[in-house]
This record gives C-alpha cells, sequence and structure tokens, in this order.
C-alpha cells in the first residue's frame, strides 16, 4: 500500500465508519439518509483508488445519486420531521428482532470463521479479460448463489420496512364532514388554517398570513422555517395585545388629501 492509498484509507475510513454509526443511531430519517450517502460516496472513491473504476463509478451514480434520491423523496413525502417511534405495534416484535440479530451474527462469524483464501494472483491476472468482463462473469457464475441471496435479503428488507411501518388503527378514520363539524363547534380554524403568503405582500412560504385584524398568523408558517428562524417578521395594522408600538409602512398610511387651496393636509 501506498502512501496515498495509506492516506486515503485513515482518512476516510473513520469517515464511513462514523457514516454507519449515523445511520444505524440516527432518530431523524433525513440525518440517517445524508450518513447513508456519505457511506456509500465513501466506499466509490475505496473502490477507484483500488482501480476498480466501473465499481466505484457504478457505486457513486447508481447507489449514491438514483438510489439516494429515491430515499430523499420519501423523506419529504413523509416529512422531515418525522422521527423514529418507540411504540410496538407488533406485540414481540422488538425480543424476536434481536433474537434473529444474534443468530444472524452467530451463522456470519460461523461462515467468516470456515473461509480460507487462496494465494492472490495480481490484479492484472484477475482482470485480465477486462474489469466490467471480469465483474459480470464473478457475479453470474462464481458468485451467482450469494448474489441471489443477497436479492432475496434485499426482498426481505423492504418486507420488514413495510411491516415496521404498519400502524394499527384503533378508531374508525374521520370523515371529512365530522372535522368540519368539529372545526365549527370548537370555533377554531372554521374556514381553514390560512395559507403562507395569503393577504401578505409576498407569496412566500416565509411570510405569515395575516389575520382580519392585521396581526400575522404564526401558524400560518412551517415550523422547519420557524425553528430555522427563517420567517421573515410583518409588520401589521391594529391594536398590538402587548401595549408596544406597532410598526407601519408607507403603503398602510391613508393617502394625503388636498385643500381647496391645493395644499396638502
Amino acid at each position: 500500500m501506498s502512501g496515498g492509498e495509506a492516506l486515503l484509507f485513515w482518512v476516510l475510513g473513520p469517515a464511513c465508519v462514523l457514516g454507519a454509526l449515523g445511520l444505524l443511531f440516527a432518530r431523524k430519517a433525513v440525518h440517517a439518509a445524508m450518513a447513508m450517502a456519505l457511506v456509500m460516496v465513501g466506499l466509490g472513491i475505496f473502490y477507484i483508488a483500488q482501480y476498480a473504476e466501473f465499481v466505484g463509478i457504478i457505486q457513486i451514480f447508481v447507489y449514491s445519486g438514483a438510489v439516494m434520491m429515491l430515499f430523499l423523496f420519501v423523506i419529504m413525502t413523509v416529512g422531515v420531521g418525522s422521527t423514529t417511534s418507540s411504540v410496538e405495534t407488533i406485540g414481540g416484535q422488538r425480543v424476536w428482532g434481536w433474537i434473529l440479530a444474534l443468530l444472524f451474527m452467530g451463522v456470519a462469524v460461523f461462515g467468516l470463521g470456515k473461509v480460507t483464501f487462496p494465494e492472490p494472483v495480481g490484479l492484472g491476472a484477475a482482470q485480465s479479460e477486462g474489469t466490467v468482463t471480469a465483474l459480470a462473469r464473478e457475479i453470474f457464475s462464481r458468485q451467482v448463489f450469494s448474489f441471489e441471496v443477497l436479492g432475496s435479503l434485499l426482498v426481505i428488507a423492504v418486507m420488514g420496512a413495510m411491516v415496521l411501518a404498519h400502524r394499527e388503527r384503533l378508531t374508525p378514520k374521520r370523515t371529512q364532514r365530522e372535522l368540519a363539524v368539529d372545526r365549527i363547534r370548537s370555533n377554531t380554524f372554521v374556514a381553514g388554517k390560512p395559507a403562507p403568503g395569503v393577504y401578505a405582500r409576498h407569496n412566500a412560504s416565509d411570510t405569515p398570513a395575516l389575520l382580519p385584524d392585521g396581526t400575522p398568523a404564526e401558524i400560518s408558517v412551517p415550523r422547519v422555517l420557524v425553528a430555522r428562524g427563517q420567517a421573515q417578521p410583518v409588520p401589521y395594522r391594529g391594536v398590538d395585545p402587548a401595549g408596544d408600538q406597532t410598526e407601519t409602512e408607507t403603503a398602510d398610511l391613508p393617502a394625503p388629501t388636498t385643500t381647496d387651496r391645493g395644499e396638502q393636509a
């Protein structure tokens, strides 16, 4: 191993390990996705450094690009602020999960202990017919059983994600009419919640809507923008409940009147 390869390993190796730990222990889905992207890019660089350019480029373009974009689309659909729920929807799934994980680790350690590695022949001899051809021959001839097992594990992982995302409905789903009746009875948001930018000077999501009395509706701004401090302050007209001096813009002032002598009052 040359000095450059050793430096690359000791720099990217801990970064990939930290990314893998972040994928396991991150509570927010978007943080786990970013940690996974770090690991995928690091693996791609490792492949390229070991003269496996095809595998490295596929790792970066396909997994770090297309697959991660799919993950981010799902996260944006579910919600950026969504966190992992600790409530078990299926009884005993945590205990069975630990049992199966320990069994899998035992089988993996036993299998790795029985592996015998042949004498290395060198990268040139291993890829004498070309990198792509050698990779295809290795996957679809010598390692075809392992490849099919890996595909089965991916299908099982998808089914496991569906089971974990399952939520038991304890009460019947409320209809739109019932929700509307509740809003009218409680006299809250009878006409619906205000949308960002409505009755404001800017049609943007960071600009609060204005209520009929001119005060800004803070609930109209997404919680993510409020937490980041990116919500725009909006001056309003009317009486401030705190008794402070209200802000007034030039557009809020009444138009000047003209007297009979042509002077502005």
